[in-house]
């Protein structure tokens, strides 16, 4: 199978790069080199490299010659630093999405891959002793300020009981990269439904592992930690470190991809051609914010993390996936587990970026 990857020289997608050729494809790559993922050239690729933006349609077409499938990687990724970068987000993301879409189309390529995000849910599952199944709204900034962080029940009040989300939950994007990565999806059902091509949307929990990003405010929170343990400095934990998150590692996110792309080409796999197919992709290991800082600084040999109460009012409290469906139907199973990649990580290698963007393509 000869496979698309784009944002292919990026963190994720050069894990599926590698992943594909260890699997017996042919993968090609797409990738802008923006300074905010590659702030030095890459080393030479083992694989067709087309260095372009996503959003260049002339050089899209190109690229798809001869291709079977799509992994669609490249995006720009994170919380940002403002609603200032509304823009770049939904330029780069659902602008570049539409015209590698609307490219796929022409070429006849009906088979993607889409990378999702756990994003799309907002606030994960809870529940209330007395309400059952509730949805809290967004925090307020005074229960924020006062350290009041977790989520009550809108019904009466009541602490909440936190659980895992599943792909049927109600989408509710709380900041702009959070929209732009629920715009995708939609743009790749349309995609599906008028060319009756076969998608999927992987919906990434926090990925980590060899080769994140570093020093930049687009990253993800373990690559903030990792970054600031490489300085010689504590990790700073926000809040007061109980969000719970799903923190799943890079080369089994690789491995669910390529599991995805066999499946769309695969009549038996089961996906439905004309539609879009989400799957949660985390580990099952739910983590907090704190944990997860505390095992990598303590791997790293210190020093160990300091909890600041700060707050970003795009966060959610808890969000965990319930990664059930991918494992049922394409077989997956996470191969790494918290404390070992939590060690590797810890010692391994960053990727050099720049402060000033966060574009993963």
């Amino acid at each position: 199978m000869r496979v698309l990857v784009t944002g292919g020289a990026g963190f994720i997608g050069s894990h599926i790069v590698s992943a594909l050729l260890a699997a017996g494809h042919e993968p090609v790559v797409l990738d802008a080199l923006l300074p905010g993922a590659h702030a030095t050239v890459p080393e030479p690729s083992p694989v067709g490299l087309t260095h372009a933006d996503v959003r260049d349609a002339t050089a899209v077409r190109a690229a798809l010659a001869g291709v079977d499938a799509v992994c669609h990687q490249a995006a720009m990724v994170g919380l940002g630093k403002d609603f200032a970068d509304a823009p770049d987000y939904v330029g780069c993301n659902d602008l570049g999405t539409a015209v590698l879409l609307s490219q796929m189309a022409e070429a006849g390529v009906r088979r993607l891959v889409l990378a999702g995000s756990m994003v799309v849910y907002g606030e994960g599952r809870y529940e209330c002793p007395r309400h059952g199944l509730v949805r809290p709204g967004a925090r307020r900034p005074e229960d924020l300020v006062a350290g009041r962080f977790e989520p009550r029940c809108p019904a009466c009040g009541a602490a909440l009981v936190p659980g895992l989300v599943g792909e049927d939950a109600p989408a509710d994007p709380r900041n702009v990269y959070a929209t732009t990565k629920l715009a995708q999806e939609y743009l790749s059902s349309a995609w599906a439904r008028a060319v009756g091509g076969t998608a999927v949307s992987l919906r990434y929990h926090n990925v980590y592992g060899p080769g994140m990003p570093r020093d930049t405010p687009y990253a993800g929170v373990a690559s903030l930690f990792r970054s600031a343990l490489a300085r010689g400095e504590a990790p700073r934990v926000f809040e007061d470190g109980g969000q719970r998150r799903d923190f799943v590692h890079v080369r089994d996110v690789a491995a669910a991809n390529v599991l995805a792309l066999e499946a769309t080409m695969e009549a038996a796999a089961g996906l439905p051609p004309g539609a879009l197919t989400p799957y949660n992709a985390g580990s099952g290991e739910p983590h907090t914010v704190g944990e997860m800082a505390t095992a990598l600084a303590r791997a790293h040999g210190g020093p160990e993390p300091v909890v600041t109460g700060e707050f970003r009012l795009g966060d959610v409290r808890h969000v965990t996936a319930d990664s059930s469906r991918l494992r049922r139907d394409l077989g997956w199973r996470p191969a790494i587990g918290f404390d070992e990649g939590m060690a590797e990580f810890a010692r391994a290698g960053q990727r050099a970026s720049a402060l000033t963007a966060g574009i993963r393509a």
